[in-house]
């Protein structure tokens, strides 16, 4: 290893201490309810974990320059010593003994306030709870907590709306300095929906901004069938702002809502642009994730003596690791957190020593904008141009972007960066531009730091529920049957990966990712052209394509206003896909056992069904294509992919194939040798042959 490389390691794994002083932070951390979970149930040698319910609250000083590039802050109210000041409800898992965990905290960042993330590390039988976990299932095989550590989460996302056990923070709105209301355009679109009247937002899970003026003619309402088809302007009185379940006739106006008296064509896309009022402070977001960790980490007790829970004692923090993870949006958001430098305290210490991000493709956030939606992100079938976005840069290297002409990077401090892996599915690929993860926007490699790791999960789609060997779920509508599989496991062995360099500086598997340089990263053109002629599949003609967007001149990488809506958009990208094998498996990457001994074509993408806005890419779905039984079988359908009895012969045949792919990737350490264990049993008890 080259000595500059070796440097940045050390620096990496070494805490960063710097004595502490006053600064703006977690000022009073409220435990409201402690509870036993699992019935007492003992987790291996560290015992029995109870569960924290409370609220912590922050302030933050506007003036330090950690926290200055917040959108609005300087326009939210503030305290007589002129703070900002927010809350936010936290969840906690910890061993009822701290002595018996292993000092070690999780922060997994809850997806639109659901607590997901604990979900995607463990298996849970379909009863569990996951947004309110008590029982022994609701943790399923509590990979986390037999490992010793705590689980920590924290309400983030302002504009979600409380109910289900949502963690929802309570966070300021901005107005303008001589108190008026902060109003600026919107623009929302609405797909795949029904009926007469829908939120604002789209959702009733998420809180509207409400329009600043109800006079239809100074709003506009658009129709298209497709991304891709010209918009239709919808009579300014044939909708009004209000609500209206059962059509015009039921018309109740109101500020937060949408009726439109012809109904929703569930097959088209709408699109509202509004004059919008009352913007949360969303750049918040962050700071809770920054704050609430540093605070479980280096201190004692609060301002109001109020003492942190992960204590071992009155004099020792309990926590010299701490780690977070996020999976799709959340893997937005980390990425985000991480290029906005919020891995850096008030103090000036690292709060998380390496992160887990899975899913986000080059997508961040961009939650630190005036009016901000997290719940959006662009695809290729809906919200294709709206924030999240891959917006430069892209890349976790400081490199130029040859579009925008933006030097910059993902990671640039290296005092307070975390080590970092980051885990894509195929369909990534094809919806959130992962490819240029690994080259520029004109097809040219960019490297990898050292502090990072990049993994494929090959074949897979964006995400599913954790399972082995799942059966595929019903096409809905796709043109092809839904992929069942996910890559569950493959993320419990790169936590434990991620363990080991952090903590113990064991270095982990390289990274396995696609690439220009070996021919698996292609042209949408020749992907197809590799892909075999599989009777009645239709292989996609569309992927998400992306464009450097200009929102106006108050947006920059960072964040900000949106002004342009919709943006105009400059150069094109190139954007490729990874390269499939005769089977229509993709050749790269990290092949989980249900791509090493297939039962299906298996891929990271599905085509929308006739009617259902075909032939756009059908949502973050993958496919599942099942090879045929037997010989005779594939010949009568002109499959050109061997059948299963050519495969493996028999069931045994099948078996073994199992048990030697799980037994690769448990050498590769890929795979748990637990997961592997569950792996050979699945197959043994499967009805393959």
């Amino acid at each position: 290893m080259k000595k500059s490389i070796l440097a940045v390691l050390i620096a990496l794994l070494l805490p960063v201490f710097v004595p502490s002083t006053s600064h703006a932070k977690v000022v009073k951390f409220v435990v409201e309810r402690a509870r036993r979970v699992a019935d007492g149930k003992m987790f291996g040698d560290v015992g029995m974990y109870e569960r924290l319910d409370g609220t912590v609250y922050i302030e933050v000083d506007p003036r330090d320059p950690l926290n200055a590039g917040i959108v609005n802050l300087d326009k939210a109210p503030r305290t007589a010593k002129g703070m900002v000041a927010f809350s936010s409800p936290f969840y906690i898992l910890k061993p009822m003994d701290m002595g018996r965990g292993n000092k070690k905290m999780f922060y997994g960042i809850n997806n639109r306030g659901n607590k997901v993330d604990f979900a995607f590390r463990t298996y849970l039988p379909e009863s569990a709870s996951k947004n309110n976990p008590m029982s022994a299932d609701d943790f399923g095989d509590a990979l986390m907590m037999r490992m010793g550590y705590t689980y920590v989460d924290a309400g983030w996302q302002g504009n979600v709306a409380p109910g289900n056990d949502r963690l929802v923070p309570n966070v300021p709105v901005a107005r303008e300095r001589d108190g008026r209301p902060i109003i600026a355009p919107i623009r929302v679109e609405y797909a795949d929906v029904t009926g007469f009247t829908r939120p604002l937002e789209g959702s009733a899970i998420f809180r509207s901004y409400e329009t600043a003026d109800t006079n239809t003619a100074r709003s506009t309402l658009t129709y298209r069938a497709s991304f891709t088809s010209p918009e239709v302007k919808i009579a300014p009185d044939r909708w009004a702002f209000g609500r209206c379940p059962s059509g015009q006739a039921g018309m109740v106006p109101g500020t937060t809502d949408i009726c439109y008296f012809d109904g929703f064509k569930p097959e088209g896309i709408y699109e509202l642009t509004y004059p919008a009022k009352n913007p949360l402070v969303m750049g918040l977001a962050y700071v809770v994730t920054r704050d609430l960790a540093s605070f479980l980490r280096y201190q004692s007790y609060d301002d109001w003596g109020n003492p942190n829970p992960l204590a071992v004692s009155a004099s020792e923090v309990g926590i010299r690791r701490a780690y977070a993870g996020g999976i799709s949006s959340t893997g937005m958001y980390l990425r985000d957190y991480l290029y906005l430098g919020f891995n850096e305290d008030e103090a000036h210490r690292r709060v998380f020593d390496a992160v887990q991000i899975a899913i986000p493709g080059t997508h961040r956030l961009l939650a630190n904008v005036e009016f901000s939606d997290p719940n959006t992100y662009s695809r290729e079938d809906v919200w294709h141009d709206y924030i999240s976005y891959s917006y430069p840069p892209l890349t976790f290297a400081v490199t130029t972007d040859p579009i925008s002409g933006i030097r910059d990077g993902i990671l640039k401090r290296p005092a307070t960066d975390p080590l970092v892996f980051q885990i894509d599915s195929a369909n990534e690929f094809w919806q959130m531009d992962a490819s240029l993860n690994v080259h520029d926007g004109q097809g040219h490699p960019v490297p990898i730091p050292p502090n990072v790791r990049l993994y494929f999960a090959s074949s897979f789609q964006h995400g599913g529920v954790a399972g082995l060997l799942s059966p595929p779920n019903p096409a809905g509508d796709c043109q092809n049957q839904r992929s069942g599989s996910a890559w569950q496991a493959t993320l419990r062995a790169l936590l434990v990966d991620l363990d080991d360099w952090a903590d113990r500086g064991i270095e982990p598997p390289p990274s396995n990712y696609p690439t220009i340089q070996d021919h698996t990263l292609v042209p949408l053109a020749e992907a197809k052209a590799a892909f075999p002629a599989i009777p009645n599949v239709n292989f996609p003609s569309l992927l998400n394509q992306l464009a450097l967007p200009n929102f106006g001149p108050g947006f920059k990488s960072t964040g900000g206003m949106l002004s342009k809506l919709p943006p105009s958009m400059d150069a094109q990208y190139q954007v490729f896909v990874p390269k499939p094998d005769s089977d229509g498996l993709d050749i790269a990457g990290v092949r989980p056992v249900e791509i090493a001994a297939p039962i299906a074509t298996v891929t990271g993408w599905n085509v929308r069904a006739p009617g259902h806005r075909e032939p756009a890419l059908c949502s973050l779905n993958g496919s599942f294509i099942p090879f045929a039984k037997t010989k005779a079988a594939r010949q009568a359908s002109a499959d050109p992919r061997q059948s299963m009895e050519e495969r493996y012969g028999s069931h045994a045949g099948f078996v073994a194939a199992v048990e030697a792919a799980a037994r690769k990737l448990v050498k590769e350490r890929l795979l748990l040798p637990e997961d592997a264990d569950r792996y050979v049993q699945a197959a043994k008890a499967s009805s393959v042959l």
